[in-house]
């Protein structure tokens, strides 16, 4: 499963950070290291709409807050 978490300008200030570091955190406290690829990537194109993450070429929209929770459906229950 493959990651990627915009970094750019405007979702840096949305907490991006944040959000990369708590993925990290979930990723090695589910032992999915072989499993997860976690990537950064530029602008995605949906500023508006907050951090931009996409798993397996899906898009999602995140906040430090409810990243623990995507990562539950949409991590978790699918690897």
């Amino acid at each position: 499963m493959k990651i990627a978490i915009c970094i750019g300008s405007s979702c840096h200030l949305k907490g991006s950070r944040q959000v990369v570091e708590e993925l990290q955190y979930l990723v090695a406290q589910n032992n999915l290291k072989d499993k997860v690829e976690l990537s950064g990537t530029f602008c995605m194109g949906n500023c508006q709409k907050g951090v931009c993450v996409t798993v397996d070429g899906k898009d999602f929209s995140l906040t430090p807050e409810t990243t623990k929770e995507f990562f539950e459906k949409e991590v978790l229950a699918k690897v």
